[in-house]
């Protein structure tokens, strides 16, 4: 493969290494970036390609600590892990300045003043009753929208601190 290959160029680890390329020349080619990895070009192609069905886990936090990456840990846990599946968790780093303002929405102190409220009128005589699970389901679902915004910059702080 030549360093212009626009083979996987659709595949999350292709584009990782390429984005990484950037900042670390040796990772313009697989061959290089194998290297790196301490794996086979093939199995490197296989990867980028889609040919393999799951990429270990091992391999993955390779890359993603070796590409500054972070977001392919959190693909991997996303879309391969059977109890990662269930969590909610971004798998893309965004720009800080959306991250910043959905955190700044997320966590304002009317709404979490509310949803405390709720919280504890819920909890309050020790059991969840009918009609209080509707009120739960919502917090939940707050909480969720939370800790995608929560880990959406965790990834972006990540990247940015490991420069």
């Amino acid at each position: 493969m030549g360093k212009d290959s626009t083979k996987g160029n659709d595949n999350v680890y292709f584009r990782a290494r390429k984005e990484a390329a950037i900042y670390n020349e040796r990772l313009f080619s697989r061959e290089g970036a194998a290297e790196l990895l301490g794996i086979s070009v093939s199995t490197l192609a296989d990867y980028e390609l889609g040919n393999t069905k799951v990429v270990p886990v091992d391999k993955v936090v390779l890359m993603a600590d070796l590409y500054n990456c972070p977001e392919l840990k959190y693909g991997y846990c996303k879309h391969e892990c059977p109890i990662g599946k269930q969590m909610p968790l971004a798998t893309e780093a965004k720009g800080i300045e959306g991250i910043a303002l959905r955190m700044i929405q997320k966590f304002d102190p009317e709404g979490l003043s509310e949803m405390k409220n709720s919280l504890v009128d819920i909890a309050a005589d020790g059991i969840i009753s009918d009609d209080e699970k509707p009120k739960l389901e919502a917090i939940l679902r707050k909480l969720d929208d939370m800790a995608v915004v929560i880990n959406e910059m965790k990834l972006v702080g990540e990247k940015a601190l490991k420069g």
